[in-house]
């Protein structure tokens, strides 16, 4: 933390964020913290972009190079440093923050970067674009809903990977119960499969006390989270939705 923020104010931050049910004040509190975000994420240990692209790249067949990736609520562009490091360079980013968006611009990554809301409005990708779509770290109260989930489902082409994140720590798990409905749902209508379901102890450190305890499995004071990784099937198109649905 090189301007000097302590890990208990990184804390009361990040505690802070996650009791923002408004999404516009989320997105006014992302665009306010974005200068300061990664090396605010890294004091919490936070490791979801890397596992995720872990998981991602171990299902994604042909060489990395070919394949197109669109980065949803992309952030500052952490998940696409983790690509960028195993041989992705084809890289889409949309985020709902003016402030996030333009940190992630100068990583110099992504080949297109467009400033989205999503589940206030459609994806800015023509239908079975995407090699694979991630969305890592914005799945939770106040950020993107369930009901936009279909979205993502759009823009990946048949056959092609969708890779989801969400925290399992006791104030998430009630958005983890109405995700997983909603992922279920789809995979029993024939829109995907899952291939994995990946739970994860030490998915950053926890903002209080009280996160730490069911649903947080590890006793040095870290959260839990989970990783989803699925493929969208050949007769997907009616069940993925159309934009905005």
């Amino acid at each position: 933390m090189a301007e000097g923020r302590s890990l208990s104010e990184v804390r009361a931050l990040v505690g802070a964020s996650h009791g923002i049910t408004d999404l516009a004040h989320k997105l006014h509190f992302y665009d306010q913290w974005a200068p300061n975000y990664d090396q605010d994420v890294a004091a919490l240990q936070y490791c979801a972009p890397r596992l995720a692209v872990d998981c991602l790249t171990q299902a994604l067949p042909g060489p990395p190079h070919t394949a197109l990736i669109l980065d949803v609520a992309c952030g500052t562009g952490l998940v696409a440093a983790e690509l960028q490091a195993r041989g992705f360079r084809q890289l889409h980013g949309v985020d709902g923050s003016p402030g996030m968006l333009d940190q992630a611009r100068a990583r110099g990554l992504y080949q297109c970067l467009s400033l989205c809301t999503l589940g206030r409005e459609p994806l800015p990708s023509a239908e079975g674009t995407f090699d694979a779509v991630l969305m890592v770290g914005a799945l939770s109260d106040g950020q993107v809903p369930c009901s936009a989930i279909p979205e993502l489902l759009r823009v990946t082409k048949s056959g092609g990977l969708v890779c989801l994140t969400t925290r399992t720590n006791p104030s998430n798990l009630r958005y983890k119960e109405a995700l997983e409905a909603t992922l279920d749902r789809l995979e029993q209508a024939g829109a995907w499969e899952r291939l994995e379901a990946r739970p994860v102890d030490r998915w950053e450190l926890a903002t209080s006390e009280l996160e730490v305890g069911p649903g947080t499995s590890d006793s040095d004071g870290f959260i839990s989270g989970i990783i989803y990784l699925y493929r969208k099937q050949a007769a997907a198109q009616a069940a993925g939705g159309r934009p905005g649905a």
